[in-house]
């Protein structure tokens, strides 16, 4: 059974905030009767929203901004009374078990980092992106937060990424692999090939090493790399399904014959647009945290919101940080 649960959402955060964020948090609400969202921003803008649903949403009025193009930790260390930091400190200090916000990726993982604070035993927080594959969803990570990485760190962000794969896409026994450019365990540079021994002796699902093109195939539901590798696969892979869709609608409306097979085929295309669609999981989260926070793409729409939100909510319904302090401990 589900359970109560207040989440801090960054009405701030996105490229159309805040309207689409507010309508984001009034589809939420409404879904989830046990949902209590605190929403940080300008008075002006959320108190109003706060006033329509008293006994769901709570307002805590903020002065200050974070904009996407500002140097994330200098942002947070300097405007400790923004959405982002504000959002944060809520968590920390026990007003809400989880924060959402599709503001600046960087500013949200350090001020996440330094307010909510790092798992005992965590040594680095990751982010994790789940790709919504035609066959199964695939946890990846890191996906930004650690450029460069020890092999070590790659063993915890598999056992991380492992767990949430297990508690939110309830996948039983997750397959685990290392990205790397051939399957063989002496391929790819040093700190692969050592993360590759640590792997395979403490964590039981791990499988083997995933090349570029094993992503999308269903062979592994979580794979492991660091944060700049991981980055480039994502954008990549976004690039070419936006890429694709974008050059079938050209030759699809090219010409008389083509828009007659085009209404034959759209049900099924549409179909495979929400299968990749990145709105359908709403939000990525920083694993390792001492509560759940989940960073949503800039472009969202309210759906997309709501779902972040939403997913924020499962991610402390199912214990996801308490499981991962375990399984550092």
């Amino acid at each position: 059974m589900e359970k109560p649960v207040t989440i801090a959402v960054d009405v701030m955060g996105g490229d159309n905030a805040p309207e689409v964020v507010l309508e984001g948090v009034d589809l939420v609400v409404e879904a989830d009767s046990l949902l209590r969202v605190v929403l940080t921003g300008p008075e002006e803008v959320i108190r109003p929203a706060a006033e329509k649903r008293p006994d769901r949403i709570e307002a805590v009025a903020t002065t200050q901004v974070i904009a996407m193009d500002e140097h994330p930790a200098n942002a947070v260390r300097e405007k400790k009374d923004s959405s982002i930091v504000v959002g944060c400190n809520l968590v920390k200090e026990g007003r809400a078990q989880g924060f959402f916000s599709a503001g600046s990726t960087g500013a949200c993982m350090a001020a996440a980092t330094l307010y909510i604070g790092r798992i005992k035993g965590v040594a680095r927080p990751a982010i994790a992106s789940v790709i919504p594959s035609p066959i199964a969803p695939v946890v990846l990570t890191d996906i930004g937060a650690n450029a460069d990485v020890k092999p070590e760190y790659l063993v915890q962000f598999a056992q991380m990424a492992g767990i949430y794969a297990q508690k939110i896409l309830d996948v039983g026994h997750p397959r685990i692999g290392l990205l790397n450019i051939g399957e063989e365990e002496t391929k790819g540079s040093m700190l692969i090939q050592e993360a590759y021994g640590l792997l395979k002796e403490k964590v039981s699902g791990f499988v083997g090493n995933a090349e570029g093109n094993d992503i999308l195939q269903g062979k592994f539901d979580v794979i492991v790399t660091d944060g700049f590798t991981g980055n480039v696969a994502l954008k990549t892979i976004e690039g070419a399904a936006e890429t694709l869709f974008a050059e079938l609608k050209k030759i699809l409306s090219a010409s008389l014959g083509s828009k007659i097979g085009a209404s034959l085929i759209m049900p099924g295309l549409r179909q495979l647009k929400k299968n990749l669609s990145a709105d359908e999981i709403g939000g990525a989260p920083l694993l390792g945290l001492k509560g759940g926070c989940i960073i949503g793409h800039g472009s969202s729409n309210a759906k997309a919101i709501s779902n972040g939100i939403a997913a924020t909510a499962l991610y402390v319904r199912e214990d996801v940080t308490q499981v991962i302090a375990e399984a550092v401990s």
